[in-house]
């Protein structure tokens, strides 16, 4: 963990990724039914274990070849793609309207973000005062679920949202690793994206991320296959 923190930015994260878990699970619950059973050890062996490499430091090693950094992102973002070319079927019978609505996970997100900028933690292009605009994807998408099933779907205008929305996902994630102390940083070297190489902020690479863009691309997929 990371020494003399608040304490409440660090319960207030593991809050945040244990409830982006349930929205997940009970997502997968509802639409496949069949599968559920299967991933949901995957996914709290993933958490649990990434929890772990964290606590001991494992991603601290900033001269490792290749960095280990990328075993937190890159391995779950890999599965999700695998899963989507592999059983779109199944992918497109979770409920779309509760896809939508767990994107509010992203607003105690970013001010989770903030008071780490605040603690110098993080660089400040990481937050809503930078080049952060991932805050506009959770204030909308609990309104976008409210008004886009009102009578039938509305295909249009959640393809649009959810496309907007993995821009700016997108946005922060390639900011944020590109401000990390790795071989590759382009950006913030006064002030680099340490704390997510710390429990419990790795789950934000390693869990909400993908987690956030399983959402996105699960919805498109339902979308365009309808």
């Amino acid at each position: 963990m990371i020494n003399g923190l608040p304490l409440h930015l660090t319960l207030t994260f593991i809050a945040t990724t244990l409830i982006t878990l349930v929205f997940l699970f009970i997502a997968l619950k509802i639409g496949s039914r069949p599968v559920h059973r299967a991933i949901y050890p995957i996914i709290i062996v993933w958490t649990i274990g990434q929890a772990i490499l964290g606590g001991l430091g494992f991603y601290l090693d900033f001269d490792a070849n290749p960095p280990r950094f990328l075993l937190a992102i890159g391995l779950p973002i890999l599965l999700i793609i695998f899963v989507l070319i592999k059983y779109p079927r199944v992918l497109c019978g979770l409920p779309l309207r509760l896809l939508t609505f767990m994107h509010i996970i992203r607003i105690p997100v970013e001010i989770i973000l903030f008071g780490l900028y605040q603690e110098g933690h993080i660089p400040r292009l990481m937050t809503y005062e930078g080049r952060n605009f991932d805050i506009l994807a959770g204030m909308t998408g609990p309104l976008i679920a409210l008004i886009a099933f009102r009578g039938g779907i509305q295909k249009q205008l959640l393809i649009f949202w959810n496309i907007i929305g993995l821009a700016l996902l997108l946005n922060i994630v390639a900011n944020a690793v590109l401000s990390t102390p790795l071989p590759f940083q382009q950006f913030a070297f006064e002030r680099p994206n340490v704390a997510v190489f710390y429990f419990p902020f790795i789950w934000l690479p390693a869990v909400v991320v993908p987690a956030v863009f399983f959402a996105h691309l699960t919805s498109l997929l339902h979308l365009i296959r309808k």
